[in-house]
């Protein structure tokens, strides 16, 4: 169950053309890691909404497209001594209702009610027809 307190985190899934790109890399990541995870300099100052049942939402080619529950939030200094994170999320990718967004440096937090829906819930079905997927990609070129 999602708290009045949840927010969510928004970030760039950069080097990524497409949610495919996104699952591999995490399947990388999991052959040495039980779970996939983003590593980031910063540590989130609202970690603990993130961990009331958010989700960090995958910006690929402009669009929001994906979202994966928020496991952990893990600070630890690097090997240069500065602090760092790692934000450690569920495996199960989920597709939700594209949307577009414009680049920006960092994460934006999003709040609960802002958050685009899950495709499942609003379609019984986790993938784009072909058609709409196509134009969304064609929408894309920039």
């Amino acid at each position: 169950m999602i708290s009045s307190m949840t927010v969510h985190m928004v970030k760039l899934c950069v080097g990524a053309d497409d949610v495919e790109d996104l699952k591999v890399w995490q399947r990388h990541l999991m052959k040495t890691a039980a779970k996939p995870y983003h590593h980031t300099r910063m540590v989130p100052k609202r970690a603990s909404e993130l961990l009331e049942g958010g989700s960090i939402y995958w910006v690929i080619r402009g669009v929001i497209q994906v979202r994966q529950r928020i496991f952990s939030v893990e600070s630890f200094l690097d090997r240069q001594g500065r602090r760092a994170c790692e934000i450690v999320l569920e495996p199960e990718i989920v597709m939700v209702e594209p949307v577009p967004k414009r680049p920006f440096q960092g994460w934006r937090y999003l709040k609960a009610d802002d958050a685009p829906s899950d495709l499942a819930a609003n379609r019984g079905s986790d993938e784009l027809p072909p058609g709409i997927r196509a134009q969304l990609k064609q929408a894309l070129v920039w």
